[in-house]
């Protein structure tokens, strides 16, 4: 797989971002999930939002919003076709940095319950269910300092 690279997303970036969370989220057929790429222009002039980028373009995305006490993990996407590449993991490690560098002790998440790998991927980094309402897992994430 080729090589690629995780840096700050520019407005430019907006049409591409959301065609990569598009396929990211295409797989799961969720009727009760919101739009995840709706407004990526807005997302990406009002937060903190990253993008890994290879040769043939946007390849991932990280979406991060300030909230009160906590960093909100808004968005990982990883384009099906660069899934297994580290992309994912490597954008959460990137979270918890830029939350840890802003003065966050703790970053939150919300999935679904039909996303059962994410959950677990995100168990496995050390996430705790701190809620449910209906179909919406809400986690939580304590940062070292």
């Amino acid at each position: 797989m080729a090589d690629w690279t995780i840096r700050r997303a520019e407005p430019n970036d907006a049409e591409s971002l959301g065609r990569c969370i598009d396929a990211a989220y295409a797989e799961y057929r969720i009727t009760d999930l919101p739009p995840m790429s709706d407004d990526c222009a807005a997302e990406i002039a009002e937060n903190d939002v990253w993008v890994a980028e290879s040769d043939s373009g946007i390849v991932g995305g990280l979406i991060l919003v300030p909230s009160g006490g906590f960093m909100l993990l808004a968005n990982v996407a990883v384009h099906p076709e660069w899934r297994g590449a580290g992309i994912g993991r490597r954008l959460l490690m990137l979270a918890e940095s830029e939350a840890i560098s802003c003065g966050y002790a703790e970053m939150r998440l919300n999935t679904h319950t039909g996303m059962p790998e994410m959950i677990r991927l995100y168990s496995r980094n050390g996430w705790m269910q701190i809620g449910q309402r209906g179909n919406r897992i809400m986690m939580r994430k304590a940062l070292a300092k």
